[in-house]
């Protein structure tokens, strides 16, 4: 995964810088979403690393499956990926261009993982308290997981906050091992 997020990172990079000079940050995210869904199609993903494909008839052909939902630079942008055999990456592009973007914006995405469903409420007093601390606008994203046994986790960034029962269970356990 590493080598994918290397090749990846100038890509995205530069499809970020070419987005931000057109204040285009939305409708290039857009085209990148397609992209990646695009080429994680199985039929196509078996043709992106074929020597029997020329590289830019499979160009031509991601940008026809793609069709007026890119714009002239995303287009060149989708040849200059086949050009250098790169098609295969633009999930973790699209990926590593969510992040630039919400860094941009000054967003940042969070993942509240709970033993129990949340409320409304809760959710809104947990996104202010991430606001509060990481001076950013938050978007909070929630799922459950029983086994968590109870309590939850909450990842933004870097951050991650372990208040899951299963997880000072553990903690406790490496402390009485000690």
């Amino acid at each position: 995964m590493a080598e994918t997020t290397t090749i990846a990172r100038p890509y995205a990079q530069a499809a970020f810088e070419l987005a931000r000079a057109d204040n285009a940050l939305s409708a290039w995210a857009e085209m990148l979403n397609l992209a990646a869904a695009v080429a994680h199609d199985a039929q196509l993903a078996a043709l992106l690393n074929s020597p029997r494909i020329a590289r830019s008839q499979l160009a031509e052909l991601f940008i026809g499956v793609c069709g007026e939902r890119l714009t002239a630079q995303g287009k060149n942008f989708i040849r200059l990926l086949a050009d250098n055999r790169r098609l295969d990456v633009l999930t973790e592009i699209a990926a590593l261009f969510q992040v630039m973007r919400a860094e941009a914006e000054g967003v940042l995405e969070a993942e509240m993982i709970s033993a129990q469903p949340v409320s409304d409420a809760q959710r809104a007093q947990i996104t202010a308290a991430l606001k509060a601390r990481l001076n950013r606008e938050v978007t909070l994203s929630v799922s459950t997981d029983a086994s968590l046994l109870g309590g939850a986790i909450i990842r933004a960034g870097d951050l991650v906050i372990d208040g899951s029962a299963r997880g000072k269970l553990a903690k406790l356990a490496v402390a009485l091992n000690h």
